[in-house]
């Protein structure tokens, strides 16, 4: 008999119709899991039993009724600890932040509740996910269940940890440089940074104009089923994109068959990308020709951007500690204070010229997309490394986690939608992402991909943890 914990999206939803299951006990057996395992990964920050198990109660009665809420009903959720969930706190991964519950939900939170689904717990990031990994002074260092001495990666910490056991269906991630990405790589699940405004945002994000919500989630069909809820046009979010949503479902099964894709292993510009990742990545971009693509080796044309992104990345660095009263500023992580005092220094024509760097990245992107339907490339540079560092220790990647996303970052400056999909294991046993991008608005198309790979090439997935550290 199947168990709760592999059941996706669709089969719970499925198992609700026809009474085979409910959603108490769906909900019970992902409190059980959690108060299993959290100890070992620490991907929680709150777990709320009793406000969940009264949701899965009126959902079950709904279901029951016939009547579901929406098309999530009973299905259950996680979410980030820099969104807000009305009653509960929003701490940011921060001890300089107070337990004063939200007083209301963000967009994306309300519109999966609306659909009937189920909040369970906020997940864990680092201190105003301000990096890559998964580590904070409030929560301590979220570890990647494929290997507990690992970092998931970050700042979507908890929730790439929570995706990688089904601690929950859905989870809610953010990305303002990789930040759901990084993770889903990491833990060998599915994340996609959705096009930039159209998963509203609010309150906005100190790093707004590379900031993005999207769904992480153990597999594809189930971030699709998410897209549904959440890409809907919000008056709180100024950027949102006030035109609906496509079926994400209806096309999803539409495969790749007759797409021009490039496969560009380096972006052009990435001077360092471990062995087995280039492997394991080339291999995967090149099964796009077996599943009826034409498959092209070709790179965007554009240098690094690195420079673009510190340009506004940093200025928002220093919004956050601007924001932080006197007196509680040395209780930020010294390497964030660094960075914001870096912020600090920036002019404002010189953020406006970052401003503008990025829009000449976004045309050439569109230029490219002319020609190619998809650009894949290596999520990360390298796989998970040991947990507590901001690169892989003794590696060639110095001494700033940039150094190691150099895939990620250039598509929170195009906005574009770009997912990771697992494409198989190092001989350590971790996972490797691929990057799938599309053109600004083409989110069915990279989702239709993703699912593509998915079907031809299931990824593996974890039971239960492989502890090889104890908290």
């Amino acid at each position: 008999m199947t168990e709760i914990r592999d059941l996706d999206g669709a089969a719970t939803l499925h198992a609700y119709r026809d009474r085979t299951l409910s959603p108490r006990e769906v909900v019970a057996d992902a409190l059980a899991r959690i108060d299993r395992y959290g100890p070992d990964l620490d991907a929680f920050v709150l777990v709320d039993r009793d406000g969940a198990m009264e949701a899965a109660a009126a959902s079950e009665a709904r279901w029951a009724r016939g009547e579901p809420r929406g098309p999530l009903d009973g299905v259950t959720v996680t979410v980030k600890d820099n969104i807000a969930w009305a009653g509960h706190p929003m701490r940011r991964g921060s001890l300089t932040t107070a337990d004063t519950p939200a007083a209301e939900n963000a967009p994306i939170v309300d519109r999966l509740i609306e659909a009937g689904a189920i909040p369970l717990a906020k997940t864990t990031m680092p201190e105003f996910g301000w990096k890559g990994l998964g580590d904070s002074t409030h929560t301590g260092s979220t570890r990647n269940p494929w290997d507990t001495r690992t970092t998931t990666g970050g700042s979507s910490a908890g929730a790439a940890a929570a995706a990688a056991l089904n601690l929950g269906l859905l989870h809610i991630g953010t990305d303002g440089a990789g930040s759901i990405r990084i993770p889903a790589a990491f833990c060998g699940i599915y994340g996609l940074k959705p096009s930039f405004g159209r998963v509203p945002a609010f309150p906005p994000s100190p790093f707004g104009p590379v900031a993005h919500l999207g769904p992480m989630t153990r597999g594809v069909r189930d971030a699709a089923l998410m897209m549904q809820a959440i890409a809907q046009p919000d008056p709180r979010d100024m950027a949102a994109s006030l035109v609906a949503p496509p079926d994400y479902l209806a096309g999803l099964e539409d495969g790749v068959r007759g797409l021009r894709v490039a496969w560009s292993p380096r972006l052009g510009f990435a001077t360092t990308v471990d062995p087995e990742v280039a492997r394991l990545t080339e291999a995967a971009a090149r099964r796009f020709a077996d599943l009826g693509a034409i498959v092209e080796e070709a790179d965007p044309g554009f240098s690094d951007p690195v420079e673009t992104l510190n340009g506004i990345w940093l200025v928002g660095a220093w919004c956050v500690l601007r924001a932080i009263p006197e007196e509680k500023r040395g209780l930020v992580e010294p390497a964030l204070t660094a960075a914001a005092e870096r912020g600090r220094e920036i002019a404002a024509p010189d953020f406006v010229a970052a401003l503008n760097a990025r829009g000449a990245l976004f045309t050439a992107m569109a230029r490219f997309h002319r020609t190619y339907d998809l650009l894949l490339t290596p999520s990360l540079a390298t796989p998970a490394f040991t947990a507590g560092h901001l690169t892989p220790p003794d590696g060639p990647f110095g001494d700033d986690w940039l150094n190691w996303t150099p895939f990620s970052y250039p598509f929170n400056l195009t906005g574009q939608p770009a997912a990771t999909v697992p494409c198989g294991l190092t001989e350590a046993g971790l996972p490797v992402g691929l990057q799938i991008v599309g053109p600004m608005g083409a989110d069915a198309r990279v989702l239709a991909a993703s699912r593509a790979v998915e079907a031809a090439h299931p990824w593996p997935v974890l039971a239960e943890p492989r502890v090889t550290h104890r908290a």
